[in-house]
């Protein structure tokens, strides 16, 4: 395989299940600790860290891929291979590699900073009014409210529906078989 499959692999990994994973988080922790974010303007700068080096990272690596396919695949005018060397072909690769690496730091700076934020916002003194108007004007928190208020009802139902119980027949029903 060549880094054509390391970039494609990483654009989905880091570009689909990381951004949804940090999009989901930034949603939840302000609502779990029922306050607003320690740095409410780090998420816009952490998004475009890691966007951009989504793209650093994963363009230099489908560049590196295509490069290094086609120099595999390159004859000279005898037929012989152009590159025999396979260490040849990886030196050649190597600003493809510093671009990873940058898009790689890029997006590691992002998630880094997600996770001072979540840690300065948790450790935080305690919000005076709730993140969302719907929870302040209930009084409760999200949490509690939407969750637990769900989990509850759902037990209450479960629990007190009626059980059909069963009785043992009469030893008479039992021999004239009604």
């Amino acid at each position: 395989y060549t880094n054509w499959t390391i970039g494609h692999v990483h654009s989905g990994a880091l570009g689909w299940v990381g951004m949804i994973s940090f999009g989901i988080l930034y949603w939840l922790v302000p609502r779990l600790w029922n306050r607003p974010l320690a740095r409410p303007d780090w998420p816009i700068t952490h998004f475009w860290l890691a966007t951009i080096g989504i793209v650093l990272y994963t363009v230099s690596m489908w560049a590196a891929g295509l490069t290094e396919g086609l120099e595999w695949r390159a004859f000279d005018e005898a037929g012989q291979l152009k590159y025999p060397s396979f260490v040849e072909i990886v030196h050649q690769l190597a600003p493809f590699y510093w671009l990873r690496l940058l898009g790689g730091l890029m997006y590691l700076t992002g998630a880094i900073m997600m996770a001072v934020n979540f840690f300065q916002t948790i450790a935080g003194a305690a919000a005076t009014a709730a993140p969302a108007p719907a929870a302040a004007a209930r009084g409760k928190p999200i949490a509690t409210s939407a969750l637990t208020t769900f989990v509850r009802s759902s037990m209450r139902n479960t629990l007190s529906a009626s059980v059909p119980t069963q009785t043992a027949p009469s030893p008479t029903a039992m021999h004239t078989g009604v």
